[in-house]
């Protein structure tokens, strides 16, 4: 029997800690469940709406009008090489017990915040290393039709901060299969540590944000061959850095409310304290624009925006 409730206050469940509650609000732990909560949602006449980590999102402050489903599934199976889990277990957990049993192949990923389903969701990656590069199948439900089925690497469509799932919002990540290689335990854990490391040095760990607001942006040569020459790194895929687009744009550490391009780190939009989720938005669209002005490039977002009833709208 689902454990429907009402009014259940959504930012303590997001790593931003912003947002009011949603309508409804139930945990799932099983496929069964989620096809529960779908049919609950459908006689209530609501838009059912997935979260997971809670790492990528931003709520508006009057809260989501819809049944907020939250993954609750964190089981796994290590088979040899290969990892199956649930789509709600914790990555950067995944990626140490994997390291203990002497498997990696994505030590490079660890640090990131989430789940295992919304890294393949948003393509995570960092350091060279995509969920890409490692991931055999995929299930997932579509909230609207309850079709559930398996798709191959190749159907999951990845591509830079992107996947089919993510263009497609109707579809629920419930498990993923990833492919691993053997890996001495010491070797592998020396490497998420040094990983976990350069993150903190490039970044910021354990503030009130969604890890990096934009996505990076392809930009003109000569923008790009400004970034590399400053720089000494290759612009990958044409692709700079938002947050050096920010910073030279002079929005570093800029203010709107609550909310700050941060000091270290600028595509970091940073929950002061006070932030509201209009703040946050606000922010952002003077962060685009005057990226737009100084360089003529529009930047995307990589945290997906939510609106009252759920859709997204960024």
């Amino acid at each position: 029997m689902l454990d429907v409730r009402e009014q259940v206050p959504l930012a303590p469940l997001t790593t931003f800690g912003i947002g009011g509650p949603a309508r409804y609000f139930v945990d799932v732990t099983s496929e069964k469940e989620i096809m529960q909560a779908l049919h609950w949602a459908t006689r209530k006449n609501v838009r059912a709406v997935l979260l997971a980590g809670g790492s990528n999102v931003l709520v508006p402050d009057e809260g989501l009008e819809a049944l907020v489903i939250r993954i609750a599934q964190s089981a796994y199976d290590i088979s040899g090489a290969t990892l199956i889990a649930d789509a709600g277990c914790n990555l950067c957990e995944l990626i140490g017990k994997t390291a203990a049993a002497g498997l990696g192949g994505w030590e490079r990923l660890a640090g990131i915040p989430g789940t295992i389903g919304g890294a393949v969701r948003g393509n995570a990656g960092a350091f060279g290393t995509e969920m890409r590069d490692i991931v055999v199948w995929v299930r997932a439900v579509d909230m609207e039709s309850g079709e559930v089925r398996e798709y191959t690497n190749e159907e999951c469509h990845f591509s830079y901060r992107m996947s089919y799932f993510k263009r497609n919002p109707a579809l629920f990540v419930t498990k993923v299969c990833v492919a691993l290689e053997e890996v001495p335990p010491v070797e592998a854990q020396r490497i998420i540590e040094e990983t976990v490391a350069e993150r903190e040095r490039r970044h910021i760990q354990d503030v009130r944000a969604a890890g990096s607001y934009f996505m990076n942006p392809v930009a003109p040569k000569a923008i790009q061959s400004r970034f590399e020459k400053e720089k000494g790194v290759a612009a990958r895929g044409g692709r700079v850095p938002a947050g050096w687009l920010i910073e030279k744009a002079g929005l570093k550490g800029a203010r709107v409310g609550g909310a700050q391009a941060s000091e270290q780190h600028p595509n970091y939009l940073v929950n002061t304290g006070t932030a509201t989720a209009a703040d946050v938005r606000a922010l952002a669209e003077r962060i685009r624009e005057a990226v737009q002005d100084a360089f003529g490039v529009e930047l995307q977002e990589e945290a997906v925006v939510l609106g009252r009833d759920g859709r997204t709208v960024r």
